[in-house]
C-alpha cells in the first residue's frame, strides 16, 4: 500500500468511528459541542452519510485508486474554511473546528504522501 493510501486508509477509519457514533449515540458528540440532546434522526443520518464516506475512503485506498486520493486531499481542506465560517457566521460551537484540524492535518498529510509516492 503506497504511503498516500495508508493516509487515506487511516482517515477512513476515523470517518468510520465517527459515523458510527453519530449513528448509535450521537448525543455523546452533541455532548462535546456543548449542544442539547436529540431525540431527530438527522444527526443519524448525518452518521449514516459519513460512515458510507468512510466505505469509500477505505476502499479506494485498499484498490490504491490514486486519483480519487487526490481529489479527496482538496475537499478535506475545505473542511476547515466550511467550519470557520460557520463558527463566525451563524455561531456553531468552537470544538467544531478540532474535526475540521483533524480534516485539514489528514489532508496534508496525504498529500505530502502522494508527492512521496511520485518521488519514489
Amino acid at each position: 500500500m503506497s504511503h498516500a493510501a495508508k493516509s487515506l486508509f487511516v482517515f477512513g477509519i476515523y470517518l468510520g468511528c465517527l459515523g458510527l457514533l453519530l449513528l448509535i449515540v450521537p448525543n455523546l458528540i452533541l455532548n462535546v459541542f456543548g449542544a442539547p440532546p436529540t431525540n431527530e434522526v438527522w444527526i443519524r443520518i448525518n452518521g449514516m452519510f459519513v460512515l458510507c464516506l468512510s466505505f469509500y475512503y477505505i476502499q479506494t485506498s485498499r484498490t490504491e485508486l490514486t486519483m480519487f486520493i487526490r481529489w479527496t486531499v482538496w475537499a478535506r481542506m475545505a473542511v476547515i474554511f466550511f467550519f470557520v465560517a460557520f463558527v463566525l457566521l451563524v455561531s456553531a460551537p468552537k470544538p467544531l473546528l478540532l474535526f475540521g484540524l483533524i480534516d485539514l492535518l489528514s489532508a496534508m498529510w496525504t498529500l505530502f504522501a502522494l508527492k512521496a509516492d511520485v518521488a519514489r
